[in-house]
């Protein structure tokens, strides 16, 4: 996946953000800077996971995967819905899954030597 071309044009590169849209992006960030936390939340990107199931795929306790959700929530980067007494979890939104796509495939591109995209 690449960005997309248009976003320098949606986008005005040479001003900066408000304040308050720089601190909400850093705290993204820093959710998506531990390796558990990440993987969560690229699980959650594909589909709802209660945190049972969610702790099996990532090889976490139940209590830490209930902790790191309970911040991803409050980051605003995953919603909950109740079902009876079950929390199922999930992104908010595709703004989420392109920032978690894109860095990704970034990544990729780092560990690969791939070229980078413009």
């Amino acid at each position: 996946m690449c960005a997309r071309d248009d976003v320098a044009t949606t986008q005005d590169w040479r001003q900066l953000p408000p304040g308050g849209h720089v601190e909400a992006a850093v705290d993204a960030f820093r959710m998506l800077s531990d390796p558990t936390r990440l993987r969560v939340v690229w699980l959650l990107c594909g589909a709802e996971h209660d945190v049972t199931a969610l702790a099996a795929a990532v090889g976490a306790a139940r209590p830490a995967v209930s902790q790191h959700l309970a911040k991803l929530k409050l980051a605003g980067l995953v919603t909950v819905r109740r079902e009876g007494r079950r929390a199922l979890y999930r992104v908010r939104g595709g703004h989420v899954r392109r920032l978690l796509a894109e860095a990704v495939e970034a990544a990729d591109h780092h560990l690969t030597g791939r070229p980078d995209h413009d």
